[in-house]
């Protein structure tokens, strides 16, 4: 077993059985439920919405190539620069060129999961640089020295009394300070490094094509600060956030803000066009799109597997996922949890070492019926399997327990011959040790189906 997928085992062997972290995880995700049930409401036909979202980003993936060389046309139209980076590498070479040539300091951060993937704020911090995230889910999670735990609730597995630690021993706020004091302690700490940072830093919720625009949406406010304050704007974005007209975002804005967050319509929504011109009174005097490929293309050849690129990252998978609820997003191991990281994770960061993650999974369903695009995800999950076999990655003693229960089912014989007795010392020497200690073994009852079938038909033939 390798060790990416030892430390998977280990992680969801202990925290699967962590009370606190199951009560905190149910009573937050519990409260998303009620809210996007609320929120599912305001649609007259829901399904019809999903429909045409998934066949628009089915389109745009299947032409991804013209949709992208048509956003970048007409965002450097404008002004703005567009800066294609194959790899993580790439991208973080192109961002640090643009922060040293600026000679930039201080940098403030929007939530970004792209630029997680990149490890952004590790590499800026190791050069010297101060970084500052601005959504107050990450900034918690950054003073707290860990990653987002969740694509939309980066500190969901935080209670309030640990906010209020965290910020009693980083400030001295009073130790059990109430969020509402919290929340203002951090915006009026937050203002002064907008007006101090010299880079923003975001990523994109969509890339519009047909006018070369980014559109960002979010809840606080801290986005459009932190590309109206400081004099250079970086956006990260994988290329598959393209979508073909700016008309297209009526249809997935309100999709994005039900699923994530259970509203109609998220509190900011912001299309920027470029830099500031002269004659507006904000905005950033140079703007970049990163467009990050980092092994999107190689989805793109998989036929299946590459519907996982319509992802328009609402969380709504993990929420629903009954493996994450109770595993938690660190136990994965990457920067992409839940359903929609098992799928992708492989291919992102590699097969060998992240096939793990495609059989961590109930294969309910739950995942499919509550993505707003469509993603068919546990049937995906079910062909990164297949890949994995046909490369000959799954672990040798897994392998031969396959092959043994192919030929027990083969053969009917196998199940009829032995007693109860001897099939239970055979699966106790067998699976007890797989099964974990937690778990009580199943046990074979005396008679089989098969024996009380012919009995009962034996009675009733008699009676």
């Amino acid at each position: 077993m390798n060790s990416t997928a030892y430390y998977f085992q280990e992680q969801a062997a202990r925290i699967s059985f962590d009370p606190e972290h199951r009560r905190r995880i149910d009573f937050n995700i519990g409260k998303y439920d009620q809210a996007v049930l609320r929120g599912k409401q305001h649609y007259r036909d829901l399904e019809l919405a999903k429909c045409r979202a998934a066949n628009l980003k089915s389109k745009t993936i299947n032409k991804l190539d013209t949709y992208l060389a048509e956003f970048e046309r007409n965002f450097t139209s404008r002004g703005g620069k567009v800066i294609w980076a194959q790899s993580e590498r790439d991208a973080q070479k192109e961002i640090l060129q643009i922060i040293k040539k600026a000679k930039a300091t201080v940098i403030v951060k929007q939530k970004s999961m792209v630029t997680e993937e990149l490890g952004l704020n590790q590499l800026l911090e190791k050069n010297r640089r101060e970084v500052f995230e601005t959504d107050l889910g990450e900034y918690i999670v950054q003073l707290a020295g860990e990653k987002p735990y969740h694509i939309v609730t980066p500190a969901m597995h935080k209670s309030r009394e640990d906010v209020s630690a965290l910020f009693h021993e980083k400030f001295g706020i009073a130790e059990h300070a109430p969020p509402e004091e919290i929340a203002a302690f951090v915006r009026e700490k937050l203002r002064k490094e907008f007006i101090r940072a010299d880079v923003g830093i975001t990523g994109a919720n969509f890339l519009i094509a047909d006018c070369g625009a980014v559109a960002l949406t979010e809840n606080e406010g801290n986005g459009i600060l932190t590309m109206a304050f400081p004099r250079i704007h970086i956006a990260v974005a994988g290329i598959e956030k393209v979508i073909p007209s700016l008309e297209d975002l009526d249809l997935f804005l309100p999709l994005l803000a039900t699923f994530g967050t259970g509203q109609r319509l998220t509190a900011y929504n912001n299309v920027l066009f470029g830099p500031g011109k002269p004659d507006e009174q904000s905005g950033p005097e140079q703007m970049y799109v990163v467009l990050l490929d980092n092994h999107r293309t190689e989805v793109l050849n998989y036929k299946e597997q590459r519907k996982a690129l319509s992802c328009i990252r609402c969380g709504a998978c993990l929420n629903g996922c009954p493996i994450y609820r109770n595993i938690g997003g660190y136990t994965y191991g990457t920067v992409y949890s839940g359903p929609i990281g098992s799928v992708i994770s492989p291919h992102f960061k590699g097969f060998k070492d992240y096939n793990h993650l495609s059989f961590a999974s109930s294969l309910c369903g739950k995942c499919s019926e509550e993505c707003p695009v469509k993603i068919p995800l546990h049937e995906l999950l079910l062909y990164n399997r297949r890949e994995a076999v046909m490369r000959k990655y799954p672990a040798f003693m897994w392998k031969k327990a396959i092959q043994g229960w192919n030929f027990v089912m083969l053969h009917r014989w196998t199940l009829d011959r032995p007693g109860a007795s001897l099939k239970n010392r055979a699966i106790k020497m067998v699976a007890k040790k797989p099964w974990g200690p937690r778990r009580t073994l199943p046990k074979i009852a005396q008679k089989s189906f098969k024996e009380r079938w012919m009995e009962q038909q034996s009675i009733n033939r008699n009676a």
